[in-house]
């Protein structure tokens, strides 16, 4: 894990960006230089001085030039549904960039990106890094509803073409859960001969637990990234733990992201 920064981010815009779903960018320089694919930032969130912990959040996207990060947040609770009303200007205390993220090995020449809801923003600097690398990618891209969808613009303008989705209730790509899609593209990629040497999931974990056995029974080594409720985000409260064949590991900073062979479903 690279060093941890304490940095008074700036929020530069916060707006609603799907159903119940919302995009904030802040400016914030060093961890915008030091933030690797997978990696995540814990926000002491303003204006909630009765709620101590700070809430962990996966970046979506950083521009080292413009010294930015995004986050992409679903309003879940109280917490989140406070963030909606922050405007900008304000500062939220960061630290960051925590815990261990994507790895493809250079060795990587095809790879599949699969996402579930909102765990399509933890894999979009990922999937830029290939794309910048020259791998032969596909993505593969699941949610409630269209509208839900809300990362496929950015994923279709880097891919220049429009991502494998589904959506449960049919109103966009191919009807119900996206783990037929999975299924398939490992299927298809087997039969060109050129099958995927690199599989990247995040999602719900049951989404995460099907397609790590599709891709066990095809062969292709995967990760996935563990999100769990977290209270210190540095490794000491234990409050994150993922049982993996090697023990109890922390999620944040252990992982976020684990070989999916090793994590006991």
């Amino acid at each position: 894990m690279s060093s941890l920064i304490n940095e008074n981010a700036v929020i530069l815009s916060n707006q609603q960006v799907g159903p119940r779903l919302h995009l904030m960018v802040l400016e914030a320089p060093e961890i915008a230089a030091r933030v690797a694919p997978g990696q995540f930032v814990h926000m002491k969130v303003p204006r909630m001085d009765d709620h101590i912990l700070r809430r962990p959040f996966s970046i979506y996207a950083a521009d080292a030039a413009a010294g930015t990060v995004d986050i992409l947040y679903q309003v879940v609770g109280y917490g989140s549904d406070h963030m909606t009303g922050l405007e900008a200007g304000l500062c939220a205390e960061l630290m960051g960039p925590v815990g261990t993220g994507w790895h493809a090995g250079e060795n990587v020449e095809r790879a599949l990106l699969v996402a579930g809801g909102v765990g399509a923003a933890p894999l979009f600097m990922l999937a830029e890094q290939l794309v910048g690398r020259g791998v032969k990618l596909d993505v593969v891209l699941g949610a409630q509803t269209e509208q839900a969808l809300v990362c496929r613009s950015r994923y279709e303008e880097l891919l220049g073409c429009c991502p494998n989705c589904s959506t449960d209730d049919g109103t966009f790509g191919r009807p119900g859960f996206c783990t037929s899609l999975v299924e398939e593209a490992l299927a298809v990629a087997e039969n060109e001969g050129r099958p995927y040497d690199y599989l990247a999931v995040c999602g719900p974990e049951p989404l995460m637990r099907i397609v790590a056995r599709l891709a066990q029974a095809h062969g292709v080594p995967a990760q996935v990234s563990m999100e769990k409720r977290m209270a210190c985000g540095i490794g000491a409260c234990l409050s994150c733990v993922v049982d993996t064949v090697d023990g109890k590991k922390r999620a944040c900073v252990d992982g976020p992201v684990f070989d999916s062979q090793k994590v006991v479903w």
